[in-house]
């Protein structure tokens, strides 16, 4: 079971980091790739929050189905999707880092459902690293952003 890791440090306070991951709304429009979002649960946010997230990758679209299935306040949240294969259980978690600052730490755990997609989550983690941490970079400069906006 291939696991991925990625910690940033952001100058922001905790609950507009948390907000900013948590809340797929805010997530859509800080991420440029994410091309449309698509709720299938009457649910917005929380727990039992089901949504279809549809990005641009290259010059293909590429659209995935997740559900929320654990959502603490400024704490974690949880998203877990299955597909093509393999269950993908992602867990963003923030942390106070200080005054006005967060930690992030986001943890995808790619679980393969069988041979062959047991045999590729490794390579396929590879290719995903970039995406995510490019992901975690966006939020942490647009969280940065609107901190220092709001102190200005």
């Amino acid at each position: 079971m291939p696991r991925l890791t990625i910690t940033r440090g952001i100058e922001a306070p905790i609950g507009a980091v948390f907000a900013a991951v948590a809340d797929v709304r805010n997530f859509a429009e800080i991420q440029p790739q994410i091309v449309d979002i698509t709720f299938l649960s009457e649910q917005r946010t929380g727990v039992g929050t089901r949504f279809r997230e549809t990005r641009q990758m290259g010059k293909r679209r590429a659209s995935v189905e997740l559900e929320v299935t654990e959502h603490v306040e400024n704490d974690r949240v949880r998203l877990v999707s299955d597909a093509h294969g393999t269950v993908w259980d992602t867990v963003f978690t923030v942390r106070k880092a200080g005054e006005g600052r967060t930690e992030l730490t986001m943890v995808m755990d790619a679980n393969g459902k069988s041979l062959p997609a047991w045999m590729m989550n490794p390579l396929v983690m590879g290719m995903v690293k970039g995406a995510v941490a490019a992901d975690s970079e966006r939020v942490k400069a647009h969280c940065e952003a609107a901190a220092s906006g709001a102190a200005a």
